[in-house]
């Protein structure tokens, strides 16, 4: 086997999904922790110190203690090369995630062992089912109290439509909590309160046929509670079939708590054993197949002014085949140029080390002169082929921008068009007296806070956002057979364009859609635009 397919099998990326405040970030700092990418985690929400996560970075970040962006993060753990893509929980970043999940091979989704499944895991799972991605549950936050294992089990089965297979199961619950059972080796793993920080800590494994052991260690109660819960679990539960959790359709459950260490490492060693090298790739020429096919990679984010000193763009890419080689010259499918990628870069939040090579499977991000666009395909100048687009989702919030200052036109325009292209908003233009109006569009309303406190700190430009009624976005499918002069449609639609000319239709009401449908025989609508 050559260097380059041990490389890529050794490769393993995936993304971390949860609702807010379940607890992702924390269980990102301990992963890298255990594979000596860093020496001691951040207090996540610690104001009292200085230290912030690692994944997060954008000032507003800090500042509010969310993740707002899509963080990539690579380290080393047991032979393994792991990419982990970090996403926005709060709902109104939705779309950075349906974009980074694009980019993923597998999903590890963070549920809080008080709440179960949120409404945003059900919207992140969603996105997760329509690309077919295998699953991993880690069940957080034992250390505190919990709702009864089966009934989590229960509500994510009921809620997500996904058979759970438990690989561990835990013994209490908050101060009661005294570790986990682990079916395949039959042992209890004790639990200790481990120091917050750091990865040390004392567990003990005792077959579950020693009992007296067991009872000494757990106290009869919790014995007897475990010893039942066990002979149901092994009669109830889904059978084990890594098939099936490949194909997404059943999600290994594990329990523990990033916060206090205990866990984690347990998780992170059945979840290596799980998942598979990096997948093939569908594209216009069928599935590329990481280890039979040169370079190839598509765009998934791009991120203005990453390092304020130099005010860059950086668009990040997920190879998809072969090796990247920092010298090969690469063809830009969508512009059709042939070109070298300026500064190859790993990102590890705002730092950045610079890259000779890389594999199928990595994240790299490189200096984007503002040619790229999001879903774009870059491979071999030799090759052609085209991988699928990253669909834009509707907004469902919109708002009239204006800068205060009119002198500031020129960066205001460059300002709002660098956000857009980053996916973050999607902005819209109307002729209304020979002027041209700016309209914004957001999946969530916190997305205008970003663009206004962005807009003030990168690029010195204020701005006064006005908003719209509407919450219905259309595009027009058919444009080429439409005159949009002549299209009749209700009192309550806006006709704008997107940035890149596509006509679309705004509504206040839904039933307004249906109307101009009725009024426009052959009219063709659709709720997203994937050019």
């Amino acid at each position: 086997m050559n260097k380059e397919v041990q490389e890529i099998n050794r490769r393993r990326t995936f993304a971390i999904i949860s609702h807010p405040d379940a607890g992702k970030t924390t269980l990102t700092e301990k992963f890298l922790l255990y594979g000596g990418a860093i020496n001691l985690a951040g207090s996540v929400k610690g104001k009292a110190t200085a230290r912030h996560a690692v994944s997060d970075w954008m000032e507003i970040e800090k500042e509010r203690g969310i993740s707002v962006t899509s963080s990539v993060l690579q380290f080393e753990y047991d032979g393994y090369c792991i990419n982990i893509l970090d996403t926005p929980g709060h709902q109104d970043f939705s779309e950075d995630t349906y974009r980074t999940l694009m980019a993923a091979d597998s999903a590890v989704m963070v549920i809080d062992a008080s709440k179960g499944v949120e409404a945003q895991t059900r919207k992140l799972f969603k996105v997760c089912g329509m690309r077919g991605i295998p699953i991993f549950t880690f069940i957080n936050k034992l250390d505190r109290d919990a709702n009864d294992t089966f009934d989590l089990l229960d509500d994510i089965e009921k809620e997500l439509g996904i058979a759970t297979c438990p690989v561990n199961w835990p013994i209490g619950s908050g101060k009661e909590f005294k570790g986990v059972y682990d079916r395949e080796k039959q042992c209890v793993i004790s639990y200790s309160d481990t120091e917050k920080g750091t990865k040390e800590g004392v567990a003990t494994e005792i077959p579950i046929q020693d009992e007296e052991h067991l009872r000494g260690l757990i106290g009869d109660a919790a014995a007897d509670k475990l010893l039942g819960e066990i002979e149901l679990l092994d009669g109830a539960s889904a059978e084990f079939d890594i098939e099936e959790v490949r194909a997404g359709r059943l999600t290994p459950v594990c329990f523990g708590s990033a916060l206090t260490n205990f866990g984690v490492e347990i998780f992170l060693k059945h979840f290596l054993n799980m998942t598979t090298p990096p997948l093939p790739r569908m594209a216009d020429i069928g599935l590329i197949k990481p280890t039979e096919h040169e370079f190839s990679a598509f765009v998934f984010k791009i991120q203005a002014n990453m390092n304020k000193a130099h005010r860059d763009r950086i668009a990040f890419m997920r190879i998809c085949s072969g090796k990247f080689d920092a010298q090969m010259e690469v063809r830009h499918v969508q512009g059709n140029k042939v070109m070298r990628l300026s500064q190859p870069q790993q990102i590890m939040a705002d730092e950045r080390k610079i890259l000779s090579e890389a594999y199928a499977g990595d994240i790299i991000g490189v200096f984007d002169p503002g040619v790229f666009s999001i879903g774009d395909t870059i491979c071999m100048p030799k090759d052609k082929l085209t991988y699928e687009g990253i669909p834009t989702f509707a907004p469902e919030h919109f708002a009239r921008v204006r800068q205060i200052d009119t002198m500031k036109r020129k960066q205001f325009v460059k300002g709002i068009e660098q956000i857009a292209q980053e996916g973050a908003i999607q902005i819209f233009t109307e002729m209304t007296a020979g002027m041209e109006e700016v309209i914004v569009g957001v999946v969530g309303v916190l997305q205008f806070d970003v663009l206004k406190y962005r807009l003030e700190n990168e690029y010195n430009v204020e701005i006064r956002l006005e908003n719209l009624p509407y919450e219905h976005i259309r595009w027009i499918e058919n444009k080429e057979e439409v005159n949009l002069e002549k299209l009749i449609g209700t009192s309550d639609m806006k006709k704008v364009k997107d940035m890149k000319g596509n006509p679309l239709l705004l509504f206040v009401n839904s039933w307004s859609i249906g109307m101009t449908l009725d009024r426009n025989k052959g009219l063709v609508l659709t709720e997203f635009s994937r050019n």
